[in-house]
């Protein structure tokens, strides 16, 4: 994909690179192939980011995709303050807010190189002023990328509006990035467009898997309390996507899988609750918002282990093979992995205090 390259973006790529921290390992094997998942990276992000690049490249991926809030907006992100360009006056909200998103292109985005990287949208991206519009203008290199674009344009070659919700293929698996980032969505719209796409892969014998994320888990979830479940709009449009997918993975005969952020933890099978059970069936979901936003605690509801974890930062590794069955294992980083450019532009204090101090959650023995 390409994407926009600014002197800060070369500039900490290159100082990645010089430091060698983009190192090699083994691909996927053969007949495989991976791509890569994480959201949520305000508070810390500009520390953690660097690092899941580093260990995101040594593994060869197709891609990268965010799920969502990439800075704070309502106030100054942890790292945005510590950088030595900031660190010891006074910063204003204007200024803040005028450079948050190109901050996380500089120091977040600008790390994966020529990584092809998709970018969704999450609840940050709209709080006030921010607007869906300037989100869109802001990131038009990313929403209206040459894949993407070209994607659309087989489905309907006269449709030139670039959105916040999008698909593409690769090889024969659709992936579908929705947005679900205000109270409102699923609008109208967008599940008309989704549920027409779901009908175009259930008659498509070149899809045999459909990968769909968002930043909020879907409603009736084991995470139910930081969701979707929060509006009304946001229950029924979920509850029918749900519907959707799970009819698409019965009737379509595809393999299906969900992926979200939004809650700040780490957490598999997510759709294995009561609810969901009682109504239809279980989906194989995750949550991944590990990528350095303050870490939330586990819901009450859930018991710790290794498919439950807080208080860790990490992405997920999916591999993919030729049937199109993924196996999705998560990637956590120690603080030892933040690539030494990234330790010494925020001191070694800071970055010890985003692995230690950045969280909401008690720390688990």
């Amino acid at each position: 994909m390409l994407k926009k390259q600014t002197v800060g973006t070369l500039a900490i790529a290159g100082m990645l690179l010089l430091a060698g921290v983009i190192t090699a390992q083994t691909p996927a094997p053969a007949n495989t192939w991976q791509f890569t998942v994480s959201g949520d990276s305000r508070n810390c992000g500009d520390v953690v980011m660097p690092a899941i690049a580093a260990d995101v490249l040594s593994h060869h991926p197709i891609f990268y995709w965010h799920m969502g809030d990439f800075r704070a907006t309502y106030t100054f992100d942890e790292d945005y303050a510590h950088q030595p360009e900031h660190a010891g006056r006074a910063l204003s909200m204007s200024e803040y807010l005028g450079t948050e998103w190109q901050d996380f292109l500089d120091s977040q985005i600008a790390a994966f190189g020529n990584l092809p990287v998709f970018l969704g949208i999450g609840n940050h991206e709209t709080i006030p002023p921010r607007t869906r519009e300037e989100y869109i203008a802001q990131f038009a290199d990313w929403l209206n990328a040459p894949t993407i674009r070209a994607q659309r344009l087989r489905d309907d070659p006269r449709d030139f509006r670039v959105r916040t919700y999008y698909h593409w293929r690769e090889r024969n698996v659709d992936f579908i990035n929705l947005d679900n980032a205000s109270v409102e969505q699923f609008d109208p719209e967008q599940m008309l467009w989704f549920e027409r796409l779901l009908e175009r892969d259930r008659a498509d014998a070149g899809v045999a898997t459909i990968v769909v994320g968002m930043h909020e888990a879907l409603p009736d979830s084991l995470s139910d309390d930081h969701s979707m479940s929060q509006s009304p709009p946001g229950v029924s449009s979920g509850r029918r996507a749900y519907q959707d997918l799970l009819y698409t993975m019965i009737h379509g005969h595809k393999r299906v899988y969900v992926l979200a952020s939004h809650s700040h933890f780490y957490l598999e099978n997510i759709f294995n609750t009561d609810f969901v059970s009682q109504h239809g069936g279980v989906l194989p979901g995750w949550i991944v918002g590990s990528a350095g936003a303050v870490r939330y605690p586990l819901p009450p509801k859930v018991n710790p282990g290794p498919g439950a974890r807080t208080n860790v930062y990490g992405y997920l590794l999916a591999t993919v093979t030729a049937d199109g069955m993924i196996d999705f294992e998560f990637q956590n980083l120690e603080e030892s992995k933040v690539p030494a450019a990234i330790v010494n532009r925020y001191q070694p204090e800071f970055v010890h205090w985003c692995w230690d101090q950045n969280t909401q959650a008690p720390k688990q023995p």
